[in-house]
């Protein structure tokens, strides 16, 4: 931060000066892209372990608020620090993500209220000062990269940290002992001898107590959970200084808005949403995210079966879930894709077509529905609502992958579908 300008002059040749010039500048900025993906990455398998574990019953559903705003201020976070280098990637990246934020403009334009209630451009004007991207959008990303959604983000861990004591630490079976006694008193309060029925109440107690200790498998802060970190520490500190040694962050030309890239593409964590989007850019870009932003936050109140909370996958019922989930995810996702790239979609098809229609028949529309069918059919088949949460949380989390994969490895040159890069066309 002390050798970089943020300036659409100096910007630039700012990151040249870290990269060539600064004494070990070149891995100090390796590091920091490095880590920044591996966070994203790391908070994400998190969130999944959270939710296959039932880790936000109870007193805990806090707590899962909480840590879905931080992924959401961590991705932007993420996202803001993409501009800074302001090259060519970083610029048409940006450009692409605000695009997203003004996907609201296909609905007004459909109604054609655009021109008095431009709600998208509004969006967009928030996120970067203007109808493109320049000066007031890089000291916007520059003061909410290293000012403001740090502090959000420390704010939110440290309440994060505190909740997860306050709420008895990290989620695990719970025992029953009252209910296991009544088990053991049932067995034996026909009988009148005392002598058995006083060993019977022993062999209960002793069983109660035996799975309380199966289930209570704690760690000592000090030494052992401390030593874990420390030795955590040090093998994410080696892996990404071995990642800074062997792979340079990205620097391309420097920005030039008369010179689009092709593809533009945005970071690596929106091309699942950029893949939808161009399919629709408002149910792409901005209803099929906020209706998994709001499944996440509603997760804890949909679902209160507390009982499995703790258990991976909820017992053997939700493995066969989620495999079979993610199975119908996987066929219908590729499934549609597969009926874009061969033979197109509406557009396509019908000469006359409605846009209204093509924002609300698509494949993201139609996998989105699909998902949430299978939800409520399992919901029916099991009467469990955790049940039904496992069903539509595998099924999203496994059409963001796919859309994703798709974004990253298969989109070239005007967003067309190609196997390898040595098949795009030369330019």
């Amino acid at each position: 931060m002390m050798n970089y300008t943020p300036s659409v002059e100096r910007a630039y040749n700012s990151v040249k000066d870290i990269v060539f010039v600064v004494p070990g500048g070149r891995y100090i900025r390796n590091i920091h892209r490095w880590a920044a993906h591996g966070m994203v990455l790391i908070a994400f398998l998190h969130m999944v372990r959270t939710f296959l574990t039932s880790s936000y019953q109870g007193k805990r559903k806090i707590n899962w608020i909480i840590g879905v705003f931080m992924l959401l201020v961590l991705l932007f976070m993420n996202f803001s620090g993409y501009l800074l280098p302001w090259d060519q990637l970083a610029y048409w990246a940006v450009t692409i993500g605000a695009n997203i934020a003004a996907s609201a403009r296909e609905l007004t334009d459909i109604l054609g209220i655009t021109n008095f209630l431009d709600i998208g451009g509004f969006f967009k004007k928030i996120l970067i000062g203007g109808e493109n991207v320049g000066q007031a959008a890089l000291t916007r990303f520059f003061m909410l990269h290293v000012v403001f959604l740090p502090l959000t983000l420390l704010i939110l861990t440290g309440w994060h940290f505190w909740r997860v004591r306050k709420d008895g630490g990290i989620s695990s079976p719970q025992v029953n002992e009252t209910e296991i006694l009544r088990t053991g008193e049932a067995k034996f309060q026909s009988r009148t001898d005392p002598t058995v029925r006083g060993d019977l109440t022993e062999q209960v107690h002793q069983s109660a107590s035996s799975r309380a200790n199966e289930n209570d498998q704690r760690f000592y802060s000090w030494p052992v959970l401390m030593w874990i970190e420390l030795a955590t520490l040090l093998f994410i500190t080696t892996v990404l200084v071995l990642m800074s040694l062997l792979f340079d962050a990205p620097l391309r030309e420097q920005a030039n808005p008369a010179f689009a890239e092709n593809p533009a593409k945005s970071p690596w964590y929106f091309l699942g949403i950029q893949e939808i989007v161009s399919y629709s850019a408002f149910t792409g870009g901005l209803l099929i995210p906020l209706l998994f932003i709001i499944f996440l936050i509603s997760i804890p109140y949909i679902d209160k079966e507390v009982k499995y909370t703790g258990i991976w996958f909820s017992g053997d019922a939700g493995k066969k879930i989620v495999g079979f989930s993610v199975l119908f995810s996987f066929i219908i996702t590729v499934f549609l894709i597969f009926i874009v790239i061969r033979f197109g979609w509406l557009k396509e098809w019908f000469d006359n077509v409605s846009g209204f229609i093509v924002m609300l028949v698509n494949p993201a529309t139609l996998s989105t529905l699909s998902y949430i069918s299978w939800s409520v059919l399992i919901s029916r088949k099991t009467k469990s609502a955790r049940m039904a949460a496992i069903a539509l949380f595998s099924c999203a989390i496994t059409g963001l992958i796919i859309y994703t994969a798709i974004g990253i490895w298969f989109r070239g040159p005007n967003w067309e579908f190609y196997w390898s890069i040595s098949q795009w066309p030369v330019m």
